[in-house]
C-alpha cells in the first residue's frame, strides 16, 4: 500500500483516527510514523497523560507498520516501558521492523514527544493471519 492508500484504509479505525486524532505522518514497507496533539481528554486526574493513550498510539503504529495488500497481521503481544513525561503537546511513535518471517513479526515501536524527549518504548509481536481482505493476492 501507498501512504495514501494506508492513510485511507487506517480511516476505518475510528477509535484511533477520530477519537484519539491520530495521523499517519509516514509509512512503508514494515516502517510507520504516527503522531496526535495531546489534549485534555487523554489526561489522567494527575494533568500527565494517561499511559492507555500512549499505548493506542503505539498500538497503532504497529498496525500501520504491518498491514499490507499481502499481509493482514494482528497482535500477539505488547510490553510497553514508560520512561518519561512528554515536554510538549505532541507525541510521536516510530514503528521499526526488528524480524520479519512468514507468520510472525516483531517490532520496537518508540515514543517521544515533539521536542525528542523519550516517553515509552513498546516490544510488540504479531501474527501474518494471510492477506489483507480485498487486497492484492
Amino acid at each position: 500500500m501507498t501512504l495514501e492508500e494506508k492513510r485511507e484504509f487506517f480511516k476505518k479505525d475510528r477509535f484511533a483516527t477520530y477519537k484519539t486524532g491520530i495521523i499517519i505522518e509516514d509509512a512503508g514497507e514494515n516502517y510507520s510514523r504516527c503522531s496526535f496533539e495531546i489534549t485534555p481528554d487523554d489526561c489522567a486526574a494527575h494533568g500527565g497523560v494517561m499511559g492507555g493513550a500512549i499505548f493506542t498510539l503505539a498500538d497503532f503504529a504497529f498496525a500501520v507498520a504491518t498491514n499490507s495488500d499481502e499481509k493482514l497481521t494482528v497482535t500477539v503481544s505488547s510490553n510497553i516501558e514508560f520512561m518519561g513525561l512528554p515536554k510538549d503537546k505532541k507525541l510521536i511513535a516510530e514503528a521499526k521492523c526488528l524480524k520479519d518471517g512468514s507468520r510472525a513479526c516483531f517490532f520496537e515501536i518508540n515514543i517521544t514527544d515533539g521536542l525528542g524527549n523519550p516517553v515509552a518504548a513498546v516490544m510488540s509481536n504479531g501474527m501474518h493471519l494471510g492477506p489483507m481482505p480485498g487486497g492484492k493476492k
